[in-house]
């Protein structure tokens, strides 16, 4: 005959194993629900710590965007996600694609950032988190870790969410290879 204790932990065991298995539909992320690839990009248009104040999806036609959402500026995985894009930008010029990173913080540390890291591509400020929202990338107060290919007539077509930052951009520069030889 069982004990009630070991019943009872045997019962709590396999209700945490059941409680761990992923139940959630294929386009949903940690951030939310996510758009759906080969549909059209969600619209947008933010705050910029450079050129003229504002930048829209729109501002991309005819060009291959990559957007990633990151936490937050100045941490240690943001930095590093940031440097590598940074670091391979001419091979996205190269591939006519343009690079946007999008987080919470505002204008003004998104300047600081870029000038304590040398960026040398636009990042938006998402403040009340509407645009990370539209990505599935929002997760109370900051964006979570999330990328997006869009192509230049403004269509998703691949989506990353789980991303190591010291990697990601080679990640990003090897599926944007495969998406404009399939063109």
């Amino acid at each position: 005959m069982l004990s009630r204790r070991y019943f009872f932990s045997t019962f709590v065991a396999i209700c945490l194993v059941v409680l761990s298995f992923n139940f959630a539909a294929p386009a949903a992320a940690l951030g939310g629900k996510l758009p759906q690839v080969n549909q059209p990009a969600p619209q947008f248009t933010l705050p910029t710590n450079s050129g003229g104040g504002q930048v829209s999806l729109s501002d991309y036609r005819g060009k291959w965007l990559v957007v990633y959402f990151y936490p937050k500026d100045f941490t240690s995985g943001c930095t590093i996600e940031a440097r590598r894009f940074q670091q391979d930008l001419p091979k996205y010029l190269a591939k006519n694609a343009r690079i946007i990173g999008i987080s919470a913080d505002d204008v003004n540390s998104h300047a600081e950032f870029c000038d304590s890291e040398g960026l040398k591509f636009p990042l938006l400020a998402d403040t009340d988190g509407k645009v990370s929202k539209a990505y599935g990338s929002w997760m109370s107060f900051i964006s979570a870790r999330h990328s997006f290919i869009i192509d230049p007539k403004g269509i998703l077509r691949a989506t990353f969410v789980k991303i190591n930052p010291a990697i990601h951009s080679q990640e990003v520069l090897a599926k944007l290879g495969e998406l404009q030889a399939q063109r």
